[in-house]
């Protein structure tokens, strides 16, 4: 809902520029700059459950204050920046610890499966959000849309509560380190294993220009396509209907065919697919079909990779270096984000909003050029716990002593 109702408050309440709206967009992935790290290390010295109730709560009631600042008179970019920005250091902590406490729920047989199937339920929400999101908007207004979303954060907190499991692998106090020693340890073990970094660098691309085609996405349907609230509520629904589809083929795909090459035809599709988006302009009257099925096929592309990344990284990390792995991804691949949001911006302004969302998409097909010059290409099975089983890499993997 609030990806949905902040863009809209900023594009359509008042009346940002593409400028601001890139600005907005950078000031939610901040933060993963600024304590993504340190969230690693936080989140592997504490048990995960309670660290994403008080990151739910947290979130909740920072966007209370959107429609409370709307009904003062108060309400303006400036705030929606802060706004933001709080919720954003809040969810890279919550999504630190979540990624760290599913190995603590299942085998690692059985990740690819419990991803996918979390992924599903998150879709299904994706799809729910935005298509009541529109609707909401038109009749409450964007500020007030988002009273709905403070309490699904407080749903999830809810959930939490009643969640019950042994969570294991935790940093003991005795074997601590200093903190800086702590976040050279995850960074090092993405930098020399061959798989995390070929899936660090390819995320971060995506994140780079997924950040320019957001900054100027919603910006686009408005003005470009004059497209309203109910509208953009739709297209980011059928985004999540493709999500939905992605998380249910993501684990058979992966059984069938390997998890790498899955990812590297995914980030291929996700790139060619989107293509679609630009060139609706040239097409107004199938404009909407145009971008509505480019949302579909982009993500089911991407959360079939996402669920095949995320669960390879989760088996080759131990229990005790889950926090610090996923952090360190995190940081490598959103912190491209701000960057991204920000060259967006400055596009959107200089060569217009279309020829921002071409450059964005162009750039993802470069994502896809990592995994194939990786052993990535080659991951016939998931990897041991250790990342060191070299069997689990089709005939053309190279040895490790390959890899230097």
């Amino acid at each position: 809902m609030s990806n949905l109702a902040l863009p809209l408050i900023a594009a359509l309440t008042l009346g940002a520029t593409a400028w601001q709206m890139g600005l907005l967009a950078g000031a939610g992935s901040v933060p993963v700059l600024l304590i993504g790290l340190f969230a690693g290390v936080w989140v592997d010295r504490r048990r995960r459950r309670p660290v994403m109730i008080v990151a739910d709560v947290g979130r909740a009631s920072l966007l209370l204050v959107v429609p409370l600042a709307s009904l003062l008179g108060v309400l303006s970019i400036e705030l929606l920046y802060g706004v933001t920005l709080l919720v954003g250091a809040f969810s890279v902590v919550f999504d630190v610890a979540f990624l760290a406490f599913i190995p603590s729920l299942v085998s690692a047989r059985d990740l690819m499966d419990a991803n996918s199937k979390l992924e599903a339920t998150s879709s299904t929400a994706q799809v729910a959000g935005p298509g009541l999101g529109g609707p909401l908007v038109s009749a409450l207004g964007a500020p007030f849309a988002l009273l709905v979303d403070v309490l699904s954060f407080l749903g999830s907190a809810f959930f939490l509560v009643q969640t019950r499991a042994a969570e294991v692998g935790m940093v003991p106090l005795a074997e601590r380190s200093s903190v800086l020693a702590e976040i050279r340890e995850g960074l090092a073990i993405v930098v020399r294993h061959p798989v995390l970094r070929a899936l660090a660098r390819c995320s971060a691309t995506i994140s780079l220009f997924n950040a320019i085609f957001m900054s100027v996405y919603v910006l686009y349907m408005t003005r470009d396509l004059g497209l309203g609230p109910v509208a953009v509520g739709f297209v980011f629904a059928t985004g999540g209907v493709g999500s939905l589809a992605g998380a249910l083929i993501a684990g058979r795909a992966a059984r069938r065919h390997g998890p790498g090459p899955v990812m590297v035809y995914a980030v291929l599709a996700f790139g060619l697919s989107g293509l679609a988006v630009p060139l609706a302009i040239l097409v107004p009257r199938v404009a909407l079909p145009m971008v509505v099925a480019a949302e579909f096929a982009q993500w089911m592309a991407i959360v079939v990779y996402y669920v095949n990344a995320v669960s390879v990284r989760q088996a080759i990390a131990t229990n005790r270096l889950q926090g610090r792995v996923h952090a360190t991804m995190r940081f490598v691949a959103r912190g491209a984000f701000p960057l991204g949001s920000v060259i967006g911006g400055g596009l959107g302004s200089t060569i217009g909003v279309p020829g921002a969302l071409i450059v964005a998409e162009l750039g993802f097909l470069l994502a896809v050029v990592w995994l194939l010059l990786s052993p990535v290409r080659g991951l016939r099975a998931m990897p041991s716990t250790e990342g060191d089983d070299v069997s689990v890499f089709g005939p053309r993997a190279p040895r490790r002593s390959d890899e230097g």
